[in-house]
C-alpha cells in the first residue's frame, strides 16, 4: 500500500494542502514568499505534486522545482519553517510518524532545488590583486 492510500487518498491530500497553506500564508516569517501568488492554482499544483510524490495516481505536470522556485529567494531557514508547517499539519491530521518520515524522505532531496538564497552569500567575493 502506498503512503497516498494509507493516509486516505485525495481527500487527505486536499486536507493537508489546505491546512498547510492556512499555516504558511499566516506565518510572518515566510508569507512574503507567496505575495502575488494565485493561491488556488498553487494549491492545485501542490495537491498534484504531493499526491504523485507519495504514490497517488496524480500526474504532476508543473514546472520542475528549480524553475518554479528560482525567483523566490528562499533561504534554508525559510525551507525549514515551511517543512515544519508540513510536519505539524500532517501530525495534527493524525498521520502516523512513520508515514510523515516517508513523506519527508521523499521531499527532503528537493531542498537544493528550492533553496535559492544563502549559499552564494556565504562565499566571500574575490579580492582584487594589489597593483
Amino acid at each position: 500500500m502506498s503512503v497516498y492510500e494509507a493516509i486516505g487518498g485525495s481527500g487527505a491530500v486536499r486536507a493537508v494542502v489546505d491546512q498547510f497553506y492556512a499555516r504558511v500564508l499566516t506565518d510572518s516569517r515566510v508569507q512574503d514568499i507567496f505575495k502575488g501568488t494565485d493561491v488556488a492554482r498553487l494549491k492545485s499544483h501542490q495537491r498534484a505534486f504531493i499526491g504523485a510524490a507519495i504514490g497517488g495516481p496524480q500526474l504532476y505536470t508543473g514546472r520542475d522545482m528549480a524553475s518554479a522556485h528560482a525567483s523566490l529567494h528562499i533561504t534554508d531557514a525559510d525551507f525549514d519553517v515551511i517543512v515544519g508547517h508540513l510536519v505539524d499539519t500532517l501530525t495534527e491530521l493524525g498521520v502516523p510518524a512513520g508515514y510523515i518520515a516517508q513523506i519527508g524522505a521523499t521531499l527532503a532531496p528537493l531542498r537544493g532545488q528550492i533553496v535559492t538564497q544563502g549559499a552564494a552569500e556565504a562565499v566571500p567575493a574575490p579580492v582584487a590583486p594589489a597593483i
